[in-house]
């Protein structure tokens, strides 16, 4: 299953492996049926609203806000499916160390702390509803149906960890949902006593990092974290943690996220990636490294649909490593050099990593796409160049006859829908012509026509498939970004940005030693945790202490993109690397040997384009403030 964006980090479970049975199973379809319907309508409002600016110069007032609606259900809805399919996003890096039996009492603890935090989220977010009187603006329809979906994905989150399943039982369910209330009641009443007020700010990221370490799903781990930093305040604090969850997907800015997943779902789906690998290999084929380069360049291409590195990973591995072994690449080589390449998805827009730095960083998403242009292709290059330099010391030749010119402008006029996309994308948004969540739903359109009249790829059956895949990939991304609003909300109310920039303040004078020690913290968070998760957390802290320093927050947003997603090839998360393994069949210790060379490239060049602003602000500026 594709997770990114960046989210980059295993599932803490297999999906597949862990589907309910009976009455769970039925919940289990009706809600999959309602979340892919709500995401539908919410695609099909913001196209409406697109037709109706430019075909009929005018607007409705409703379109985005029902589209904010529809997404915030799908999302909590979808929190309760991916408990029941054991789903959501975590590290296990801690777990998989662990013997048989620690590992299940782990996993217990784990789970116990799932039902803690959704008993928070029920009992504390049906209060806020019942204090709920304001009505939407657009709609007039009471805001307190809105905030109603936390407590009832909180109540279906409850419900799938109780339900009997395949490996556990009704008595497990029932110690798993005890052990969590009694968790719960430990911390809202013992709180106070235990440690009180003024350590809010430590207790929420000692308790969330540590959770999140441990293997706890990183949504819970945050959210548990928020509800342990508030107990010792007043009660009313602990309504805000629901407030805030559901409060930060009220953001049309956000909805491209599922656009644009839902987007590369059916470009796959319809055969663009076929086309785009068919023509990178009659492009540099016949190279040096041929294939190897013929990789770099599909990826290249096919960055500029997806904006998912996982996604990207996991479709070129199971195209190229296979090919690659057949025309004598080492498996591990053509696995590393994948993961590497998988990189760019997040370099080269639409970048969903992007799309949720302008959300917490309030820059704009037009900006960041224009300011990744000239770093993207400046990290695709140097992968060329290495593979390059490798391919001469391990005697990879070039792998096709060189292909002629009308064999390369074949493969270009079917490749040439797809990869107009970008474009239409980076200049629509650049110069207004819509938002880039407007975006999102126009190039899942787009894509339809084109798997559908074009390519003649795209049938009902794997249409829906497309679909179904790509909303459940998005209430796993999203889904951190909700319950990472009341912790980020405890670190802005302890002023906690404010005192680690007052702590540096040596180093806000000087942006240069700034800059370094920031990138060294960075790839360090990254060797520990997912993308998503990070920027959640890191944003709101580093973003006030770079605009202190005097830097841009467009330049800083590539960087600390970057150096979330070189974070995705090192161990112990490295789950670029565990995806090309695992799909290209390499041996995963091999792999990570493999991948050292590409890692040690991008980070040099990581280090260029942060001392080197003019490479993202620039292009900025020539198109435009």
């Amino acid at each position: 299953m594709d997770v990114d964006a960046e989210t980059d980090a295993a599932p803490a479970g297999a999906a597949s492996d862990s589907m309910p049975d009976g009455l769970a199973r039925m919940v289990d379809r009706l809600l999959e049926v309602i979340c892919v319907t709500l995401m539908v309508v919410a695609v099909g409002v913001a196209c409406l609203q697109v037709t109706l600016r430019y075909v009929f110069h005018s607007g409705l007032p409703w379109p985005e806000e029902l589209a904010i609606w529809s997404f915030c259900w799908a999302v909590f809805l979808g929190m309760g499916l991916a408990t029941g399919r054991d789903a959501h996003i975590a590290i296990d890096t801690v777990p998989r160390l662990l013997s048989t039996r620690r590992r299940a009492m782990l996993d217990f603890f784990n789970r116990s702390v799932v039902a803690a935090a959704s008993f928070m989220l029920l009992i504390h977010g049906y209060e806020y509803v019942s204090r709920a009187i304001a009505a939407s603006p657009a709609l007039q329809w009471p805001m307190r149906y809105y905030f109603l979906a936390v407590p009832v994905g909180g109540l279906l989150n409850l419900f799938f960890l109780l339900w009997p399943r395949p490996g556990r039982s009704l008595t497990q369910g029932v110690a798993i949902i005890a052990a969590g209330l009694a968790i719960y009641f430990a911390i809202r009443f013992a709180a106070p006593s235990l440690y009180g007020e003024a350590s809010s700010a430590i207790v929420l990221n000692l308790v969330g990092l540590v959770l999140i370490v441990v293997g706890t799903p990183v949504a819970f781990a945050m959210a548990f974290g928020a509800f342990a930093a508030f107990a010792p305040f007043a009660e009313i604090l602990l309504v805000t943690i629901s407030q805030n969850m559901a409060a930060s997907l009220d953001s049309f800015t956000l909805l491209a996220i599922p656009f644009f997943i839902l987007a590369a779902a059916v470009m796959n789906a319809g055969g663009i990636t076929p086309r785009l690998v068919d023509l990178a290999v009659q492009l540099v084929g016949h190279m040096r490294g041929g294939l190897g380069q013929a990789n770099v360049v599909a990826n290249t291409m096919l960055a500029g649909i997806s904006g998912s590195s996982t996604a990207d990973a996991s479709t070129m591995a199971k195209l190229m490593v296979p090919e690659m072994a057949k025309r004598g690449y080492d498996r591990p080589f053509s696995a590393a050099l994948t993961a590497s390449s998988a990189t760019l998805a997040n370099m080269i827009p639409p970048s969903l990593g992007l799309i949720v730095y302008a959300a917490l960083a309030s820059v704009s998403v037009g900006a960041l796409f224009v300011a990744t242009v000239v770093p993207g292709l400046l990290v695709a290059l140097s992968l060329m160049a290495t593979v390059y330099v490798m391919s001469l010391r391990r005697g990879y030749g070039g792998d096709v006859p060189k292909a002629s010119a009308r064999q390369r402008l074949r493969s270009l006029a079917m490749a040439i829908p797809a990869l107009t996309l970008p474009l239409i994308i980076v200049m629509g948004v650049r110069f207004g012509v819509f938002t880039a969540t407007e975006a999102g739903a126009i190039a899942f359109v787009y894509a339809m026509l084109c798997g559908f009249l074009l390519y003649r790829k795209l049938t009902p059956s794997n249409l829906l498939a497309a679909i179904r895949e790509s909303v459940f990939d998005t209430v796993l991304i999203v889904v951190i970004i909700a319950t990472a609003a009341p912790f980020a909300w405890v670190l802005a109310y302890e002023q906690v940005p404010q005192k680690i920039a007052q702590s540096m303040g040596a180093l806000v004078e000087n942006p240069w030693v700034l800059m370094l020690v920031l990138n060294l913290f960075l790839l360090a968070v990254g060797l520990f945790m997912e993308m998503i998760a990070s920027l959640v957390i890191l944003v709101p802290i580093l973003v006030p202490l770079i605009v202190a320093a005097g830097m841009d927050p467009i330049h800083f947003g590539v960087v600390i993109i970057l150096n979330m997603v070189i974070g995705a090839l090192t161990p112990p998360l490295g789950v670029l690397v565990f995806t090309t393994a695992r799909v290209g069949g390499a041996d995963q210790a091999a792999t990570f040997r493999a991948v050292i060379p590409f890692t040690l490239v991008l980070i040099a060049v990581m280090l260029v384009i942060a001392y080197v602003p003019a490479l993202s602000l620039l292009p900025v500026t020539w198109f435009g403030p």
